[in-house]
């Protein structure tokens, strides 16, 4: 297995090898594709991890209190003897 320095040592050597006019390109287009990202993102329904959070704990205490009256709602039903 190789050292993880010599991995860095290859890593690097690859990056200086690369010509300048690559590297901007690539920047460029790393830029572009994340421009492109954020607008698609921004276009569509998502929440905030925070309303998620409140809207959860919202359908708890619904689901609690649906489970409460329903077992109410059997004492309410069952035969008197």
């Amino acid at each position: 297995m190789l050292n993880p320095k010599t991995l860095e040592e290859i890593a690097k050597q690859i990056t200086d090898a690369v010509p300048p006019g690559v590297k901007t390109m690539a920047e460029g287009a790393e830029a572009k594709v994340k421009q492109v990202l954020q607008s698609q993102i921004s276009r569509l329904d998502f929440v905030s991890r925070e309303e998620f959070d409140i809207q959860s704990q919202v359908l708890m205490r619904t689901r609690e209190k649906l489970a409460a009256l329903e077992a109410r709602l059997a004492e309410l039903e069952k035969p008197t003897e």
